[in-house]
């Protein structure tokens, strides 16, 4: 069966340039790499044929005899016949020589994915043996690194916790979330990126958290700070208040004669200890609040009470 056309199996026009050559076969590559589709005979044979058009386009040489007619489809020379004794031979400008039987081809990249897969290239284990050779022996080369994003709550980062994160292989997998974690910080899961080649270790998940706004709590380093309001007979006359917080309900007691301003201290009520870094505390400012509908006891009293001090001395 006549070998098609590379131009035809990568996808690109005769007048395509080295990067769109480069980036349709990386994308085919990936797509039908024997390695996601073990047992899969046509993935093997989409691939090889891949790798084949690659060889030809892919090396300006080649591509210029391919374009010129002098060599075909297959690489060899025009009405070469591999049955006829003519093997590979290095160094041959069409890619076969003279003495030993069908011979083999093998498949160079000199494209650099190591940006990609976080040193050596993902193909270069790359399937030989076109005309009848074996499989090349694998370089060991490390596996791509894989990233993602992931929101989390205020509640999440500072507790910590589990979060399950889609890959761009599909695959899911379960990432801790360190307490303390800040916005902005990746985590780097070992060994869950892609599958090294040739022996060599996986790449690595790189998960970069943001932390999503908390309505009323802001975190400063390891301490939380919040705004309580309070009543004026709260302020006034002090008392137990209700105070919510990332892990529920506390009893903050507020001295009486509070203003607004006044800031009160829950030690150890903010980011838990982690690491070297002890625990942070929570910081309450009190903000004496007034009834948005009208309270006409408050009035009431307000009319019939005659402070006894100026608000604005210091401003005098």
């Amino acid at each position: 069966m006549a070998t098609r056309d590379p131009y035809q199996i990568l996808g690109v026009s005769k007048s395509a340039s080295e990067a769109d050559i480069k980036k349709a076969f990386r994308s085919l590559a990936k797509k039908h790499h024997p390695d996601t589709h073990p047992g899969d005979d046509k993935a093997k044979q989409r691939f090889q044929e891949i790798s084949g058009a690659y060889d030809i386009l892919g090396d300006k040489d080649k591509r210029a005899q391919f374009d010129a007619g002098a060599i075909g489809a297959d690489g060899n020379a025009r009405g070469f016949d591999p049955r006829q004794g003519g093997g590979f031979r290095q160094g041959s400008p069409f890619g076969f020589g003279g003495g030993g039987g069908g011979g083999s081809r093998e498949f160079h990249f000199s494209f650099d994915d190591a940006a990609e897969s976080g040193g050596g290239s993902p193909f270069e284990d790359i399937f030989a043996g076109m005309m009848g050779g074996g499989r090349r022996a694998a370089r060991a080369a490390r596996g791509e690194d894989f990233s993602a994003q992931v929101t989390i709550s205020l509640a999440e980062a500072v507790a910590g916790g589990t979060r399950r994160v889609v890959m761009q292989n599909g695959e899911q997998i379960d990432v801790k979330i360190p307490i303390g974690v800040r916005d902005g910080q990746t985590i780097r899961v070992k060994g869950r990126g892609g599958a090294g080649r040739g022996g060599g270790p996986n790449g690595d998940v790189l998960l970069q958290i943001a932390v999503a706004a908390h309505p009323f709590i802001a975190r400063d380093g390891n301490d939380l700070r919040m705004d309580l309001p309070v009543t004026l007979k709260e302020a006034v006359a002090g008392g137990k208040v209700p105070v919510p917080t990332l892990t529920g309900t506390l009893a903050l007691t507020v001295p009486a004669g509070s203003n607004t301003g006044s800031t009160l201290r829950l030690k150890g009520k903010g980011v838990p200890a982690h690491g070297k870094a002890e625990a942070g505390d929570l910081y309450v400012r009190l903000v004496i609040t007034l009834p948005e509908a009208p309270d006409a006891a408050l009035k009431a009293f307000v009319e019939g009470w005659n402070p006894s001090y100026d608000p604005r001395a210091r401003l005098k």
